[in-house]
């Protein structure tokens, strides 16, 4: 392990700030959490792009949400197989162990992953049809959604292709056992949101409309 190194200053610093500040203020607040254990509310599965701010969109506090992130917000499909889902896991782990309220699928604007799906789909991402691309392997899952918008105008295509992204993802979330029979029961409801980086704008899923109607 001689190639791990101390964290950088800044961070180091930011820590000691909010160590002094946010924690000082609030510590008997940090420590129940720690003593009782999460209770969340909801999970987001939400896309690892550091410009999605889950937390700050909806002014969440800690231990509201229960947050999985990767490439482009992707749930693959029920697959017991005995090798390992990471996003599957949490799925699981919300569901059936935390008993979360509410499961939000959440996708954004000008997102690299589906970027690079339609890259992949159109043969100009060689690289991530690969055998030895794990990101190219993922973004596979979105691959009925391309064909799905292959009609739709070039310049509204990412747009759409970003929005099914969410949708792909909540239609594979149905194929999960426990997901199915936690809605089934009511004892837990399924969302699809979009939103706007640029903008600051937000957009859920309308299963009547079929399509993202504005907040």
């Amino acid at each position: 392990m001689d190639h791990v190194r101390p964290l950088p200053s800044y961070l180091v610093q930011r820590f000691h700030g909010w160590r002094a500040t946010t924690y000082a203020e609030n510590g008997a607040w940090y420590r129940r959490l720690a003593e009782d254990g999460q209770r969340p509310r909801a999970m987001v599965i939400s896309c690892c792009d550091s410009r999605v701010h889950v937390t700050s969109i909806f002014g969440a506090d800690q231990g509201e949400f229960f947050i999985h992130r990767n490439i482009a917000n992707l749930v693959p499909p029920y697959a017991p197989d005995g090798d390992h889902h990471g996003t599957s896991a949490a799925v699981e782990y919300a569901v059936t162990t935390l008993k979360v309220a509410h499961l939000i699928v959440l996708g954004h604007s000008q997102c690299g992953g589906v970027l690079g799906c339609h890259a992949m789909c159109t043969g100009q991402a060689p690289e991530l049809e690969r055998e030895t691309s794990f990101v190219g392997k993922w973004l596979g899952i979105l691959r009925p959604g391309f064909e799905r918008v292959a009609g739709v105008p070039e310049a509204e295509r990412i747009t759409a292709l970003e929005r099914e992204s969410v949708i792909i993802s909540l239609e594979n979330l149905m194929t999960f056992p426990f997901v199915k029979t936690a809605l089934a029961d009511g004892q837990m409801t399924l969302h699809g949101l979009w939103t706007d980086i640029g903008e600051g704008r937000l957009l859920q899923y309308d299963a009547a409309a079929r399509g993202f109607v504005p907040l």
